[in-house]
């Protein structure tokens, strides 16, 4: 997941955790002022009754009953209030004013009031006076406050989410050019673009900074590094050339008996061993350092055919049978040396490690729109072990057999430069597959 999408997200948990929390909280709000507000108006109709309360009043309200208790009541037509005034034993310690909400039922009708409880005394009688107003309308206006919020605050969580989003693009704006620019496309120092990015934060232009100057110090060190390839392929070439054309020219020397005569054979074959070396390494190199043009039209078709007369004797001495089996004719641009290289090195270690009278296919197709090659062998097989170092340079399956270790690496180069990728299935005693899966789309 990108960084603004988690900067996006972080922004919007934090503010629906600030709603949610709100939300809670709202109606607790709502209701210490509402609570507020009723209870100053019940003490003010309270003060009002009190500060006009007279005996005749008092006895016009009381009348009595048939039970014990003497009550006064009366209420709105709404049921929206009430009064009660009734006559009360004296408590001791009785707190004269208390709030509390509590449901009656006036008329046959249940309603939840605020209500104030008033405890006094008049001439020595005492008198509880309950004023009640009804908390419906509260609870109603409660819910569309509450419901309200909510709306607004979802549609603030909307808009400030797809502001941050915005914003946060804006922002990384600079960092996914460099990223885009000057990484991913630079695949060698000479096209990476010093080109300073535009970007009003100081952190980005610092990053684009380091960047300019890491890629310079690399570029210096691939000139050097090149540098020192070409002087290493004349110095070392160069030597064993003389070396060789030397021993050779001994060998015309009749006077040289056997013993000397298959020392020095055996010191040219070491001779032409090293170069094969030197030359391999040599070309790895180059091809690591992008040394090579890609831009030739590639017919595998005809690459393959060539391999099938090239390497018809060592096919035909291990008795081994050649299937080409493809099909397809695919455009392709790369070097045509390199790619040559690439199938013929895979095929020569199928000849290699094949088993007498085994078979290699060399077949062709499409897979998830992508092109392949495979090269197919019925020979001794890999472990897993040996798979993950066969393209190790100098690593080589069997100690029993010839090679100096550098043709897989040599492949693996060729198809990192094509940007090929290169799978291996293989099964002891039943043979390897080598897929070259192609970069471009399907192009039958």
């Amino acid at each position: 997941m990108k960084i603004k999408h988690q900067l996006a997200i972080f922004n919007g948990l934090t503010r629906l955790l600030v709603i949610l929390v709100l939300w809670l909280m709202l109606p607790i709000l709502v209701q210490n002022v509402v609570y507020k507000h009723i209870n100053n108006g019940l003490l003010e109709k309270k003060k009002k009754f009190i500060d006009h309360l007279n005996q005749n009043e008092i006895n016009d309200f009381i009348e009595n009953s048939n039970d014990s208790t003497e009550t006064y009541s009366q209420f709105s037509t709404l049921h929206s209030e009430f009064l009660v005034l009734s006559k009360v034993a004296i408590k001791p310690h009785q707190k004269k004013t208390i709030f509390s909400n509590d449901y009656r039922i006036i008329e046959g009708e249940e309603n939840e009031y605020r209500i104030l409880q008033y405890h006094f005394t008049y001439e020595k009688v005492a008198y509880q006076l309950e004023i009640g107003s009804s908390l419906s309308e509260v609870n109603d206006l409660t819910f569309i406050i509450r419901f309200f919020i909510i709306i607004v605050l979802v549609v603030i969580l909307l808009v400030t989410f797809l502001a941050d989003t915005v914003y946060i693009e804006y922002l990384l704006k600079p960092f996914y050019k460099i990223i885009d620019t000057k990484i991913r496309r630079v695949n060698e120092p000479e096209t990476f673009d010093h080109t300073p990015i535009k970007a009003k934060s100081r952190d980005f232009r610092e990053l684009d900074l380091v960047l300019n100057q890491m890629m310079d110090r690399i570029g210096e060190l691939f000139k050097k590094e090149k540098q020192f390839i070409s002087n290493v392929s004349h110095e070392l070439l160069t030597p064993i050339a003389l070396l060789k054309n030397k021993l050779e020219n001994l060998l015309q020397n009749d006077s040289l008996d056997d013993n000397a005569f298959d020392k020095i054979a055996s010191s040219l074959k070491t001779l032409d061993m090293l170069k094969k070396i030197i030359n391999n390494l040599l070309l790895i190199s180059r091809i690591e350092n992008n040394q090579y043009e890609a831009n030739e039209e590639i017919d595998f078709h005809e690459i393959v055919n060539g391999l099938h007369e090239d390497l018809e004797d060592r096919i035909e001495d291990k008795g081994l049978k050649l299937f080409n089996n493809m099909q397809h004719d695919f455009n392709f641009k790369g070097n045509k040396t390199l790619l040559h290289i690439l199938i013929y090195n895979l095929v020569t270690n199928a000849i290699k490690y094949n088993q007498e009278n085994g078979t290699i296919t060399i077949s062709d197709g499409f897979l998830n729109q992508h092109y392949f090659i495979s090269i197919k062998d019925s020979g001794i097989g890999m472990d897993d072990s040996q798979i993950e170092k066969i393209f190790n340079r100098f690593a080589r399956i069997s100690s029993d057999q010839d090679g100096q270790g550098l043709g897989l690496a040599i492949a693996e180069s060729v198809a990192s430069f094509h940007h090929i990728e290169i799978k291996v299935v293989s099964q002891i005693n039943e043979g390897t597959t080598f897929t070259l899966l192609f970069p471009e789309a399907a192009n039958a």
